[in-house]
C-alpha cells in the first residue's frame, strides 16, 4: 500500500451524492447512501489500521530516539502521514455514525420501512466498535499490589486498547470505563493492552479483569490509568 496516498478508491458509481456534507437523511434512499459512505470509511480505516500494525507500531509508539532523532529502524514519514489519517477518518466516522442514527429516528417517525442495517441504533454502535482500529486510549501507570488489576496481569506502561465495549472513539476521557467497571462489579470484562516484551517490540494481550471490592484496597480494580 502507497501511504503516501493511504486511501481506498471510493465507490465506482458515477452517483452524485444526493445528501449535503451534513444533512440528515429523513428517507430509506437517503439513509442508505450514507450506509455506503460509511462501507468506505471503514475499509480505509481497516486498511490504516494494517499499515500501523505492518511497522509494528501504534498511533502512540515514539517515532524518534531518546536523544531527539527520527527513528531508522521504521518509515518515519509514513507511519506520520498514516496516523494523520487515521485521526481525520475517526473524526468523519462518528459525525456519520451521528448522521446515520439521527436519519434512523427520522425514517421510522416517517413510517418508512427501515433499511436492512443497522436495524437500530444498538447495532449501528456494534458495527462501528468492530470497525474501529485497536488503537490505545489509556495507559495503566499504577496497579496495586494484591490488585484485581494485579490479579487479572495488568502492568505498569500497559496501553489499552479496549476495555470491555470502550475503544478509542467512545471513552470519553476515561469516563465510559469507569462506568463499565461501576457497573460490572463481580464480572469479568475482556482488555486488550499494548505490552512491550523484553525485545522492546509491542504485542497485544488480553486479559480477563474483574472488578471488586473485596481485595481491601481502594476501588473496584487497584489500578490507574491516563488518556492518551
Amino acid at each position: 500500500m502507497d501511504i503516501h496516498s493511504p486511501t481506498i478508491a471510493a465507490s465506482s458509481s458515477s452517483t452524485t451524492p444526493s445528501l449535503g456534507p451534513n444533512a440528515i437523511p429523513t428517507t430509506k434512499e437517503e439513509l442508505l447512501e450514507l450506509m455506503d459512505q460509511r462501507e468506505v470509511l471503514e475499509g480505509e480505516l481497516r486498511a490504516l489500521g494494517a499499515v500501523l500494525d505492518s511497522h509494528k507500531v501504534t498511533m502512540d509508539t515514539p517515532l524518534t530516539t531518546s536523544d531527539g532523532f527520527p527513528r531508522d529502524d521504521i518509515d518515519v514519514p509514513q507511519i506520520r502521514i498514516t496516523r494523520s489519517r487515521i485521526i481525520h477518518l475517526r473524526n468523519d466516522y462518528k459525525a456519520l455514525m451521528s448522521r446515520i442514527e439521527k436519519g434512523l429516528h427520522n425514517v421510522h417517525s416517517n413510517s418508512l420501512a427501515p433499511p436492512p442495517t443497522p436495524p437500530s441504533t444498538a447495532s449501528a454502535q456494534q458495527h462501528e466498535e468492530r470497525a474501529v482500529p485497536d488503537v490505545a486510549f489509556a495507559e495503566v501507570d499504577m496497579v496495586a499490589p494484591g490488585s484485581p488489576a494485579d490479579t487479572a496481569g495488568l502492568k505498569v506502561g500497559d496501553q489499552v486498547k479496549r476495555f470491555a465495549n470502550v475503544h478509542a472513539l467512545n471513552h470519553e476521557k476515561l469516563v465510559k470505563v469507569g462506568q463499565v467497571v461501576a457497573g460490572n462489579e463481580g464480572r469479568a470484562l475482556q482488555v486488550l493492552v499494548a505490552r512491550k516484551n523484553d525485545d522492546g517490540r509491542e504485542v497485544d494481550v488480553q486479559l480477563a479483569l474483574t472488578p471488586s471490592r473485596a481485595w481491601g484496597g481502594r476501588g473496584l480494580l487497584g489500578c490507574h490509568m491516563k488518556p492518551l
